[in-house]
This record gives structure tokens, C-alpha cells and sequence, in this order.
């Protein structure tokens, strides 16, 4: 009782807030001038695209301008400046290995943040990660960010809302190209090409790049690169769309740097930029295509879509002499038809959204010692995911002002996992196969959201929800009391969300307030204490927060920005039971959830002096957080809060566009992972991130 009292404050001033935006600044209020937004499409919040006054939800859009101008290096920098993202690196090098947490699920942010490329999710059923860096900025057209919604539309892990990357399509009639050059410090290179060609009926987009950095750390090397085409052929009724990416990816991994004050250790202090594991690395390349059908007809439009993804993967972890090589081959289809209906409904314009979704996911991980020893791995795991779903969502306007929308969906899905263990293989001498399992379960999402307009610039935002996530093979592949290996299927995740907010919008800049609530039920997570449990169901727990974001002009040369996020996550349950080698009876009930800052700011600004220059600025604060592993908040250290400043200069002349940035101007000496050791109770490691570096980067457009 005593926290949802202390929640009633937080609303309090919300409200008072929220009424005053429409009574205390009648220059808003009362203006009757058309409001800018109204011609504002977005794609996510319906898998159509709709006018953004005729969705109730929170989106922010990030265009391809505001990506050229940011001083971001990556696409994970780049969502850091929005509000309610936080984000996780491990070594500061084209995001290899960040994830990306919305609304503080921490550690699980990315398996609870679902990621989607043109519409199609692109996170797997394993914990390799989202492969940012294979999303070059010039391919990007734009990124929309729908908080606190997503499930119906779009399934399983949208426990705290959707991220959206979408690529460029041809232009038409356009022929044009832009190449640019970019080096930096940790003799960083990197190229970038897009170009496109089209005519009346058809056209392509096409973009490559290259990077190559020897990165911050020892032993960080990282070379990346990339292709991607989109092709597109206009009918009487629609379009064709055709999109194939592929990438690649060789990466050397540091390691991390201990501390632990008993033994008089502090690598995160002595030798910062060291390397504990010399001899690790991984590689990773992929494959993707997709096909698109999209059709109007008398009563709306459809589409009909189809795509084939392949990854695969290999990773050598030395272990100090007990060396683990992996191969992982993954393949996925999906088969995505939806209709989209825009038919009056008792007098009303109604939209509805009807769809089918079916994913299948093959996978194949080889566990084995070497290079040369794959041939005859000693764990052959195979895992087959297929998911399929029917939904529906409502869209109705209940006048001029108020916008009403509901959705269901109703999924279920199967998984089938087998591991064959070879105990004459190389390296197989004490290991051991887990017995065949499955898991067969139907889950379900509902949202329900209203707008309402209360004055041309001004509207109020409420919805309420339930998601769903479902444990990955990685997350099953455990381990019994014995040490021998089984699957254990978890039950799947429920989240029930409720959130309130206020828009202030119009051509003089915006302004909007979120306040939100996610309660979690059987939240998948790390019992890294306890033997024979690995991954679990927690008992119950709860983010909720409140977010706050505005960008206006506060001079004719000068924009400024800024976004606050307070989120408070906490479990409200449970005690993990530990173990003989660990510690015993971690109480996690009222406890924060790791690597969730309480507190994070970004202030923005952009200043141009001169018609064709550009100065970009931003500060962002990120408060501490508790470590990775230190769920009962015992450890009495944290990882430390940080600020950082990134500065860049942009200059066009002609066809020519010269740059040139600053990341991490005040040189702190930060990092945003860290893991606590379950085995020493003052041991940690650290993931330490750049100090101070630069980058300048011509371009070159022919138009």
C-alpha cells in the first residue's frame, strides 16, 4: 500500500500538469489554425499507414534528417536520446554487443523491447543479440517508437513496446546517390553508399558499407559490412515491394575488467583497456529477403507478404584452457497477409485490421573445442519454433475529437528441442545430453487506447493492455542439481500495462508527458544462484515511471530538446534459494531490478550560424544502476551514474557535406555493464566504454 500511495503523488502533479497545458497556455488552447501534425503518417501503430492524429498511442519518429545531424555513431546511441531507452554496451565498438532496454526490464530489456525491420521482427530464439550494426544509417529512412504497445499487432516481446527501423524504398522519378567517408579515432574507417533509381512504374534503393575499427579495448577488432536493396514496382492498385539484405561480421572479444577490494584487485583501474580473454572472438553473417504484395481495393487494402532469413554464427571462448567453439545456424520464414477495412461503423469512420502472422524458426547449434573438431561436435542442439496468430484491431473515431481503439490476438505456439551428445568426441568426456522435450501453449493480448483532442494542439492519451513474452532456446538450455543438461520450458511471461499521457504539438514545437505501469507476472529471468534453475519464473514484479519529452525553437538559429525519464523497477516478490557454492536465501521482494537507472535526462540543442551550418549538442545524464547478478541489492557497490556531451559541426557546400564530431567531450571514465560474481561476494566485472574520441566524415551527393 505504502508504494501505490507514493504513486498517487506522482499522478497528482501529473494531472495538474496535464490540465494546465489546456487552461494556462490559451495561445495553445484556443488556436483554431491547422495543426501540423494532422499530415503525419505512421506505419507501426496499425501496420497501415495512418495519420498520427488517428492512432491513440506514444510514438516519436526519428527521420533521416534528424539522423544525419545527430553526433550518434550507432543506431543504440541513437534511441539512448529518446525517453524511456537505456541502453547496455559492452565495449563502445558499432554496438557488437548493446541491447537496448525500454521502460527498465534491464538484462532482459532486448528479449522485452521487440525490435522490428520494415515491419518484421528480427530478434531470434536464441540470446545472440540484435545486430545493429548491420543497419547502416544511410539505409534508414526512419525509426518509429510506439511505447507501451505493440502485442496485438505484432506478438511476443512487446512487453514494453515496439521499435520500428524502416528502410528506404525507391523515390520516384529520382536518380541520385550519396558516398561518404568517415575515419576516427582507434583508427577507425568506415564508407557509406546509397543510391537510388527510378522511373514512373519501377526503381531500386541500394546501400553498402564497410566499417573497420581496432576498437577501444585490446583485443576488440571489429570489421563489419553490408548490402542492402529494396526494389519497387507500382501497380494500378499498389505495389510490389521486393527488399534482401546481407552482412557480416568478425569481431574479437576483450573480455572484462575484475574488481574485487578483498584481493586487492582493480583492472577497471589499472589497466582499463586490457584484454582478459586474448584468444575469444565470434563471427556472424546473415541473409534476408522479403516480398510484399500491397493492394487497394473498393472497401480498403491489403497486404500479403512473405520473407526467409538465415544467420549463421560462430564463437571461441578459451576459458583458460577449457576452450568452448560454437557454430549456430539459424533459419526463419514468416508469411504475414493482413486487410485493412475503411468502412463507416453506425455513422462513424472505423478502421479495422485483420491479420494472420506465422513464424517458423529453425535452429542448430554444434558445441565443440576447435575449429577442427566441429566436424564431430559433442552437443548437437536442434530446435524447431513455429508461431502462428490471428488478430484484430479497431480503430473508430467517436467524433471530431475523441479516437477510439481496440485489438485482440490469439497465438499459440510450438517448440520441439532434442540434443544429441557424443561422448567420444573430442572434448565430450563429462558432458552430457538433454532428453527430448516440448512446449506447446496458446497465449493471448489485448489493448484497449483513447485519444481525445481537447484543442487543436492538445491531446490526452490513455490505454491499457496485456503482452506476452515467450522464453527462448537459450534461456530453456539449462542445467539439473546433477549438472547434467535438460530443457527447461518456462512458462510464458504476462504483462498487464496501463498508461496516461498529455501532447502539446503544433508548428511551434511539442511537448508530451507519459506516466505508465507494467505489472509482470512469471517474469522470465537469471536465477544465477541457484543450482539446477539457471533461467526461472519470477514471482510478481512492476515497472512504472514517467516520462517526459519536448523539442521547440527557442530562437530563429536555435533548436532545443530535452527528456526526462523516471522509472522505478522493482520485484515484489520472491527469494532466490541460492546454492552450496553461492550465496543462500537472496530476498528480492521490494528489491530494484539490475541495470534499471532510476533517473535519466538528455538535453539537446542545434544552433545554425550560418545557412548551410549546423552545430548539434547533446547531454545526457544516466543515473546508477544496480550490477547484472545483484538482484538482492547486496553488493553496496553500483555501477556508477554518468554524463556525457557529444558535440557535431555539419557544413554543406554545393554537392559537398563536411562533418566533423566529438563523443564523450568531458573524457569521463564510464561504463553501463557490469556483472556480479554469485561465487565471491565482492567480485565484479566491469565493461569499461571510449573515453573522449572524434570522427570526421566527408560526403559527396550526386544528384
Amino acid at each position: 500500500m505504502q508504494s501505490g500511495c507514493k504513486f498517487s503523488h506522482r499522478v497528482f502533479p501529473f494531472v495538474i500538469f496535464s490540465v494546465a497545458l489546456s487552461t494556462a497556455v490559451p495561445g495553445y488552447a484556443q488556436q483554431r489554425r491547422p495543426v501540423t501534425i494532422a499530415d503525419e503518417v505512421v506505419v507501426t501503430a496499425t501496420r497501415f499507414k495512418d495519420r498520427y492524429v488517428d492512432t491513440p498511442v506514444n510514438v516519436s519518429i526519428i527521420t533521416a534528417e534528424d539522423i544525419r545531424n545527430s553526433a550518434a555513431k550507432t543506431l543504440p546511441d541513437l534511441l539512448s536520446e529518446q525517453a524511456g531507452i537505456t541502453i547496455h554496451d559492452f565495449f563502445g565498438n558499432n554496438a557488437a554487443t548493446t541491447t537496448v532496454d525500454l521502460r527498465g526490464f534491464g538484462v532482459t530489456g532486448g528479449q522485452n523491447t521487440l525490435i522490428l525491420l520494415d515491419g518484421r521482427r528480427i530478434g531470434d530464439i536464441d540470446l545472440s543479440g540484435m545486430q545493429w550494426s548491420a543497419i547502416p544509417f544511410a539505409a534508414i529512412d526512419r525509426i518509429e517508437i510506439v511505447r507501451g504497445s505493440g502485442a496485438v499487432l505484432y506478438g511476443d516481446g512487446a512487453s514494453s513496446g515496439v521499435i520500428n527501423i524502416i528502410t528506404k524504398s525507391p523515390a520516384a522519378g529520382a536518380s541520385t546517390a550519396q558516398v561518404t567517408a568517415r575515419a576516427g579515432s582507434y583508427n577507425t574507417l568506415e564508407a557509406q553508399l546509397n543510391a537510388n533509381h527510378a522511373g514512373e512504374r519501377a526503381g531500386i534503393n541500394f546501400t553498402a558499407s564497410n566499417f573497420d575499427s581496432d576498437g577501444y579495448r585490446a583485443n576488440n577488432h571489429n570489421r563489419q559490412s553490408n548490402a542492402l536493396a529494396s526494389l519497387q514496382w507500382l501497380t494500378d492498385g499498389g505495389d510490389i515491394a521486393f527488399k534482401a539484405s546481407a552482412d557480416n561480421q568478425g569481431i574479437r572479444l576483450p573480455g572484462a575488467r575484475m574488481v574485487q577490494p578483498s584481493a586487492g584487485i582493480n583492472l577497471l583501474e589499472n589497466d582499463r583497456r586490457g584484454a582478459a580473454t586474448p584468444m575469444d572472438y565470434a563471427q556472424r553473417s546473415g541473409n534476408q529477403m522479403t516480398l510484399d504484395w500491397r493492394h487497394r481495393v473498393a472497401f480498403g487494402e491489403f497486404v500479403i507478404g512473405g520473407g526467409y532469413r538465415e544467420k549463421m554464427q560462430t564463437s571461441y571462448f578459451d576459458f583458460g584452457g577449457f576452450p568452448d567453439y560454437r557454430v549456430i545456424d539459424l533459419h526463419v520464414w514468416s508469411f504475414t497477409p493482413r486487410v485493412r477495412i475503411a468502412q463507416p461503423l453506425f455513422g462513424k469512420d472505423n478502421t479495422l485490421v485483420i491479420g494472420y502472422d506465422e513464424y517458423r524458426w529453425d535452429y542448430r547449434l554444434r558445441r565443440s573445442i576447435s575449429t577442427v573438431a566441429i566436424s564431430q561436435p559433442f552437443n548437437t542442439v536442434t530446435a524447431t519454433q513455429e508461431n502462428r496468430a490471428l488478430y484484430a484491431h479497431d480503430t473508430i473515431r467517436l467524433g471530431e475529437r475523441a479516437t477510439l481503439a481496440a485489438g485482440w490476438r490469439s497465438e499459440r505456439f510450438k517448440i520441439n528441442a532434442n540434443d544429441v551428445f557424443d561422448p567420444t568426441a573430442p572434448g565430450g568426456a563429462f558432458g552430457s545430453g538433454a532428453p527430448p522435450n516440448s512446449q506447446s501453449e496458446s497465449v493471448y493480448a489485448y489493448e484497449l487506447g483513447v485519444r481525445y483532442q481537447t484543442a487543436p494542439a492538445l491531446a490526452l492519451i490513455g490505454k491499457l493492455g496485456r503482452s506476452y513474452r515467450i522464453a527462448n532456446v537459450d534461456e530453456s538450455y539449462e542445467t539439473t542439481p546433477a549438472f547434467t543438461a535438460q530443457f527447461q520450458f518456462l512458462r510464458p511471461q504476462i504483462n498487464r500495462s496501463t498508461e496516461f499521457g498529455a501532447e502539446l504539438k503544433d508548428a511551434r514545437g511539442r511537448l508530451r508527458a507519459t506516466l505508465f505501469n507494467i505489472d509482470v507476472t512469471d517474469e522470465v529471468h537469471l536465477d544465477a544462484f541457484t543450482t539446477g534453475i539457471g533461467n526461472t519464473n519470477l514471482p510478481q514484479s512492476r515497472r512504472r515511471g514517467l516520462e517526459i519529452d519536448g523539442r521547440w525553437p527557442a530562437l530563429k538559429t536555435v533548436t532545443l530538446g530535452a527528456a526526462y525519464t523516471y522509472t522505478d523497477a522493482r520485484f515484489l516478490e520472491g527469494v532466490l534459494p541460492g546454492g552450496a557454492f553461492t550465496q543462500t536465501n537472496v530476498v528480492i521482494a521490494g528489491k530494484t531490478v539490475p541495470l534499471v537507472p532510476r533517473h535519466k535526462a538528455n538535453f539537446s540543442a542545434s544552433w545554425v550560424p550560418l545557412p548551410k551550418t549546423r552545430l548539434n549538442a547533446i547531454a545526457t545524464y544516466v543515473g546508477s544502476q544496480f550490477m547484472d547478478n545483484d538482484e538482492g541489492n547486496t553488493l553496496g557497490t553500483s555501477i556508477p551514474a554518468y554524463v556525457l556531451v557529444d558535440l557535431k559541426l555539419v557544413h554543406e557546400k554545393g554537392p559537398w557535406r563536411l562533418s566533423g564530431s566529438v563523443n564523450n567531450l568531458l573524457d569521463r571514465k564510464y561504463y553501463n555493464y557490469a556483472v556480479r560474481s554469485q561465487f565471491v561476494l565482492d567480485r565484479y566485472n566491469a565493461y569499461p566504454l571510449p573515453e573522449r574520441n572524434v570522427a570526421v566524415a566527408v560526403e559527396y551527393a550526386i544528384r
